[in-house]
């Protein structure tokens, strides 16, 4: 009997992935001679390039017709047993079902985010109760016997120069990482709060600050550092893969709810979550040491990029809570 064959379907974003990681871990070792391939957006093949339980990590750029054709034309090729749409779009359903597996498990309607995607699966098995999206994901594996797998992020994390860099300015008493961006406008907290925050982490922690910027980012970050008082410094410019480094090093991460701050939860960095438009209790840090502070309950523009009040709720988070927040994850 030739070993299964599973296709995992997740293009984006960078958080997200993250959190289909564990999926792809529970296969292996449901399925210890399984092939496990993955199809992602090629911005995050670095990532998946950490996963040690993965085969291949297939990008695919869907705005290029012709090379998606090519790939699809590939997948056919693999014959997978299996294909699991983790997105719920019905770009990524459609993408899973032309790879023509055995099957095509992907979400039911009542927990897609485009409701047309359930056309094209084979297989919805319900989430249930489930509230976090990593425990979702899980659940598609019960039409494969996988049920009630361990949550876990087989990454390999090496020592990069950005890493080695950051450490050897920190000193002994290591290092905190502030990261003010993200992609949505309204899960950024306010720059000078971040700069306020730094200062009072060294003068209680003893610990400088850097600042993570992405893309875009850099002017923000900058406002970060310019509001420290000198406790805090702007990272170099990172990789996926600098960021993993740094975050296993780092005593401590602040963000709001995007990549770098998922990254961080998957190595163990000890976080705190500020929370604005999105759920912490889906998206948010699934170690119970972590902290969240989140205005979730009050917001009106759930899961939606910008504010629709003119003011994101986010920045009703105040400074005192945040340095509450700190001493409890640090303490």
């Amino acid at each position: 009997m030739k070993p299964h064959r599973f296709l995992i379907v997740r293009l984006g974003s960078l958080g997200d992935v993250v959190h289909g990681i564990p999926t792809a871990a529970a296969l292996r070792a449901h399925f210890p001679d399984a092939r496990i391939d993955w199809l992602v957006d090629p911005r995050y093949v670095e990532l998946l390039d950490r996963v040690r339980c993965l085969d291949a990590r297939i990008g695919v750029d869907t705005r290029h017709v012709l090379s998606t054709l090519r790939t699809i034309r590939d997948l056919r090729g693999v014959r997978y047993h299996a294909v699991i749409d983790l997105q719920g779009l019905a770009k990524s359903a459609v993408l899973a079902r032309a790879a023509r597996g055995e099957i095509t498990i992907g979400f039911p309607k009542a927990h897609l985010r485009e409701s047309i995607a359930r056309l094209w699966y084979s297989e919805t098995p319900d989430p249930g109760s489930a509230a976090h999206v990593i425990h979702k994901n899980l659940a598609l594996l019960e039409p494969l016997g996988v049920r009630q797998p361990r949550v876990e992020f087989p990454l390999d994390v090496s020592v990069t120069r950005a890493a080695e860099q950051v450490r050897s300015r920190a000193g002994a008493r290591g290092f905190a990482l502030i990261n003010p961006g993200a992609a949505w406008p309204n899960k950024r907290w306010p720059p000078d709060r971040f700069g306020a925050l730094a200062a009072l982490v060294r003068e209680r922690h003893g610990l400088g600050s850097v600042v993570l910027w992405g893309p875009g980012e850099q002017s923000l970050a900058q406002s970060v550092v310019a509001a420290s008082h000198g406790s805090a410094e702007l990272a170099p410019e990172t990789t996926i893969t600098d960021l993993c480094a740094l975050a296993r090093d780092a005593k401590l991460l602040v963000s709001g709810d995007t990549g770098p701050l998922h990254i961080g939860a998957a190595v163990g960095t000890p976080i705190v979550a500020l929370f604005g438009p999105t759920w912490a209790e889906r998206n948010g840090p699934w170690s119970a040491a972590d902290v969240v502070v989140t205005r979730a309950g009050q917001c009106s523009c759930h899961y939606q990029r910008r504010c629709r009040t003119g003011k994101p709720c986010i920045e009703e988070i105040t400074f005192a809570e945040v340095v509450g927040a700190v001493e409890r994850r640090l303490g």
